[in-house]
């Protein structure tokens, strides 16, 4: 499932060296401003640490987990809506991904100059949220006056669409993101290929210096209390200390973390809050050959959990057989949880939750 979180910001705030802990693909790092014009992709695994409790208990040749893919973008700058820096580009590219990580610059650097001439996280996520807000702007009206021309011909559902565009209209000249707009389904049904950028979940990273990890600082309380009323998470993480974590073994990591006061690196919990806020449930399949972790959309059901696995299996679904992750490590087996009552077939209608332990009956 190639769904996608994009990681933004200003210039000169520490994305790509986040970016840089947790993919294969590095992205270049300078102190000089607008130095990338171009955008690096990485498919980065998601820690879910039940894959090694499951393999306690049924032994595997390997383990897979899900990926996302993470697009690091180039440095937004201040007008980029109206082309600045590599305004269009960045915009063009950001409106192809599914959700956006918002990385704020929370540490003091001399040697490393803000683009804005201060540290300021408030301001630096009005400048973004500004800047989407004018191309999502732009893009309202451009529909509107399509729409309009509908209306001339007598289109009905014309009517009821341009009612909408004028409600997101006047939202976003509020300086409001198109997200917290209450809309019925049926409204976003109409706007469904309008893709509105302030639209995209977002959650928040503070980059903050190495003392600041564990605890933040008076940068970081600027944002909670900015952003206490928005439905949304803040991840505190010291890029440049995330960046050595990431150069060591497993064990020195341990060692290396319980030293500054962490349970675990905080890109982990990155990538996990990049795969909680696409709205996606992960469920597993189990056996000698492999135990893999597969992606599903949160409320799937289980022929649609079937397809993911292949499509032979979703077209010639006939049931599944579950068994919940927390049944399986209590019983300890297959055969203990259908004897305790534990495995349950289920058919065409059932939605599959976290974690669930799928076998999918089938036949074509």
């Amino acid at each position: 499932m190639a769904l996608t979180c994009g990681i933004v910001g200003l210039t000169n705030i520490g994305k790509s060296t986040i970016f840089n802990c947790f993919s294969n693909t590095k992205a270049e790092i300078t102190n000089y401003t607008y130095s990338t014009s171009k955008s690096n992709i990485g498919m980065v695994k998601v820690p879910d640490p039940r894959l090694k409790e499951l393999e306690k208990l049924q032994p595997t040749e390997k383990l897979v987990q899900v990926v996302v893919d993470i697009v690091d973008m180039p440095g937004l700058a201040k007008g980029a809506s109206k082309g600045e820096g590599v305004g269009n580009k960045f915009l063009g590219e950001l409106r192809n991904t599914d959700a956006i990580i918002h990385v704020l610059r929370c540490f003091d650097d001399e040697n490393l100059p803000h683009v804005e001439g201060s540290i300021d996280p408030v301001r630096d996520i009005e400048i973004l949220d500004f800047e989407l807000q004018v191309a999502d702007l732009e893009s309202v009206e451009k529909r509107i006056s399509k729409v309009e021309k509908l209306i001339k011909t007598g289109d009905k559902e014309a009517k009821k669409t341009i009612e909408v565009l004028n409600k997101y209209k006047s939202h976003i000249e509020n300086f409001q993101n198109a997200r917290t707009l209450e809309v019925t389904e049926e409204e976003k049904r109409l706007l469904g290929d309008l893709f509105l950028l302030t639209s995209k979940p977002v959650f928040y990273v503070c980059n903050v210096d190495d003392e600041s990890a564990s605890s933040g600082n008076k940068y970081t309380e600027k944002v909670t209390e900015y952003l206490k009323d928005q439905n949304t998470e803040i991840i505190v993480i010291a890029a440049q200390l995330e960046a050595e974590i990431a150069e060591l073994d497993s064990e020195e990591q341990l060692e290396f973390l319980n030293d500054i006061g962490l349970s675990e690196p905080g890109v982990d919990k990155l990538i996990r809050s990049a795969y909680s806020i696409l709205n996606l449930d992960t469920f597993f399949t189990i056996g000698p050959k492999e135990i893999r972790a597969w992606t599903i959309k949160r409320g799937a059901t289980a022929p649609e959990a079937a397809g993911v696995i292949h499509s032979d299996l979703q077209r010639g679904f006939i049931r599944a057989e579950v068994i919940k992750y927390k049944d399986f490590i209590e019983l300890k087996s297959e055969h203990a949880c259908k004897e305790a009552g534990k495995l349950h077939v289920e058919g065409k209608k059932y939605i599959v939750e976290d974690g669930d332990l799928l076998n999918i009956r089938f036949n074509v």
